[in-house]
């Protein structure tokens, strides 16, 4: 077997915690984590079976307040791994963890971790919905030819995935939303 392996794994929005632990369950079989990368392919490297804690937040910041948002977490004693598509991504030796931390401590932190992905990825993706798509359906609709069957056609599948995409992430926030307040 090799020293390297790379998998494809999709986790929707809501999923972080699935996320983390898939990140765990892989450390803990001696694959340590290196990198995700676009449309969802985990990289892992070889190394010795160890029970370490990832945990994933979403920095709606960005850039601008990196270096002071990364050096609060390392003082924490956690290692910074990487951004990818705003969600930065940490871990931590379970050995060195003062008890059940983790970065987010309480509902109402993680209930704000959800706001925040909301603003930040759902957001944009109703307002291309609505100024974009939509409108495309229209416009296409009253072109009598082929072209506009084909693109009337390809937004209008465009607009049911959109669909679904809302309707899940709805449907996962509520149901957290749900068990967060037990």
């Amino acid at each position: 077997m090799g020293s390297m392996k790379r998998e494809f794994k999709f986790f929707t929005i809501p999923q972080w915690k699935q996320e983390q632990e898939y990140l765990r369950f892989q450390h803990n079989n001696g694959w340590r984590f290196i990198n995700v990368t676009f449309p969802g392919f985990y990289h892992f490297e070889k190394c010795k079976p160890e029970d370490v804690i990832y945990q994933l937040d979403y920095n709606s910041e960005g850039r601008a307040c990196k270096t002071g948002y990364v050096k609060l977490f390392q003082d924490c004693g956690w290692e910074y791994l990487q951004d990818f598509f705003g969600y930065s991504y940490f871990r931590k030796p379970a050995s060195e963890m003062n008890g059940n931390e983790e970065i987010f401590c309480d509902d109402s932190s993680r209930l704000d971790f959800m706001k925040r992905v909301f603003k930040g990825r759902i957001i944009p993706l109703i307002i291309i919905f609505l100024c974009v798509i939509i409108p495309q359906i229209f416009i296409n609709l009253h072109i009598n030819n082929i072209y506009g069957k084909v693109f009337t056609g390809i937004y209008t599948s465009i607009a049911i995935v959109y669909l679904v995409i809302f309707l899940i992430f709805t449907i996962q926030v509520w149901q957290y939303c749900k068990t967060a307040k037990k």
